[in-house]
């Protein structure tokens, strides 16, 4: 099973950890590790690439594979608003993805 965990801060999503396979196909041809792992990467590419931010970013892929992601802070108040909004967005996905997929995704809020 798939887990991804956001982090939040007050009213703020800091970033999310996300763990394991979601056991739904064999590795390559998993569909739901699959949307999971390209959802992740769009927000980093936009995050990092397209605004130009630094977000941690921690990849393991051994015995117990991980993604790892956090925003900075300080944001501008433009800034803070889009990410926010791409982050609940994402948040917002994965638990789509538990509706139609509930023994491979599970979706926790941390706080």
């Amino acid at each position: 099973m798939t887990t991804i965990t956001f982090r939040t801060d007050r009213d703020r999503i800091t970033g999310f950890l996300c763990q394991g396979h979601s056991g739904y196909a064999e590795a390559g041809t998993d569909i739901v590790c699959a949307a999971v792992t390209s959802a992740i990467r769009y927000v980093e590419t936009v995050v990092n690439d397209v605004f130009g931010l630094a977000a941690s970013v921690r990849v393991r892929e051994e015995e117990s594979p991980s993604i790892a992601f956090r925003l900075p802070g300080g944001l501008s108040p433009e800034l803070e608003e889009t990410t926010q909004a791409l982050m609940a967005g994402l948040m917002v996905y994965f638990s789509q993805l538990h509706s139609e997929y509930p023994d491979s995704v599970e979706v926790y809020e941390e706080v």
